[in-house]
């Protein structure tokens, strides 16, 4: 079981990532093109928010089942990135984005809308980037 969830989480991964970064580019053009808040939009911004949530549920699983996850060895880098940096980092970044989100629907002008996402979207992004376990950083690590 833990073996599938790990997998699961890591290949989802790359699902939410590529969701924000749509997100993101789309946001910050229809910003700066002025045009209009479209279903589409709201679509691609909704389901960017649950590819989140979704990773955020199975990161909850595995932070009480992983052996990787070990408060009392802090002093170790792998299990302090675990326990602490990557699990703080992403719930900041999945907040940003729920604050982007829910901002965003109650904003009245197009332009506000995308800015609001765009901006939380973007600064959720560049926290996820910053707290994956990538295998250049972590030893141990995989793409997938």
């Amino acid at each position: 079981m833990y073996s599938g969830l790990v997998h699961a989480h890591s290949g989802l991964r790359w699902v939410a990532l590529i969701l924000l970064l749509v997100a993101v580019i789309t946001a910050i053009g229809k910003w700066q093109g002025r045009s209009g808040y479209t279903d589409g939009n709201r679509k691609l911004y909704l389901f960017t928010l649950i590819s989140v949530h979704t990773q955020l549920l199975l990161g909850l699983v595995l932070l009480f089942i992983s052996p990787k996850v070990n408060f009392s060895m802090m002093s170790e880098k792998l299990y302090r990135f675990y326990s602490v940096e990557h699990t703080t980092g992403m719930l900041i970044a999945i907040i940003l984005i729920t604050i982007g989100y829910s901002r965003s629907k109650r904003a009245s002008d197009a332009p506000t809308k995308q800015r609001l996402v765009g901006i939380f979207y973007g600064l959720g992004l560049l926290l996820i980037l910053a707290s994956i376990p990538w295998p250049f950083r972590i030893v141990g690590a995989s793409w997938f």
